[in-house]
């Protein structure tokens, strides 16, 4: 039981929330491109994926696994997107640290996404069934190369 819910309950309640806040976090996003910062749906992103990193400590694992390198990471990572948004307000260099916590805290929710979807659905498992095939790198390689440009366009539009 964690939370009071069964295992598959809050695995299902986990994947809910990652989902939603790379939703929330593609729509916030597309609007700081186009030069708007919606402030209830960066603040929805923020703690979503947050949300994301904490639940994902709670699985019942032994020992240190890339998964938790990634949640310390990412919640490093939005610590100071929520530093430059709300104690500097994004003033000078901030709202790079901002650009660069926001994006890469996505990237990260949506590097793991990728990586569930070739475990778990089917015919990309049948792709990729060791994640070490072209199928999988081509995948990540888009991947990064689309939040490569989405940090450069997310800190383009912030700036106008």
């Amino acid at each position: 039981m964690l939370l009071g819910l069964s295992l598959a309950a809050f695995t299902g309640l986990h994947v809910v929330i990652s989902l939603l806040a790379l939703a929330v976090g593609a729509l916030a996003l597309a609007a700081m491109v186009r030069g708007a910062l919606p402030t209830g749906r960066t603040a929805l992103f923020l703690a979503l994926t947050i949300a994301t990193s904490v639940t994902g400590f709670m699985f019942p694992y032994n020992g240190f696994l890339p998964s938790h390198a990634f949640g310390v990471l990412s919640l490093v990572l939005l610590a100071l997107a929520c530093a430059a948004l709300y104690g500097r307000r994004l003033a000078g260099r901030w709202r790079l640290a901002f650009v660069v916590g926001a994006v890469m805290a996505q990237y990260l929710n949506a590097f793991v996404a990728v990586v569930q979807g070739f475990q778990k659905i089917g015919f990309l498992h049948a792709l990729a069934p060791t994640q070490s095939e072209p199928p999988f790198a081509i995948a990540q390689g888009l991947l990064l190369l689309g939040c490569l440009w989405l940090g450069w366009a997310v800190n383009r539009g912030l700036s106008r």
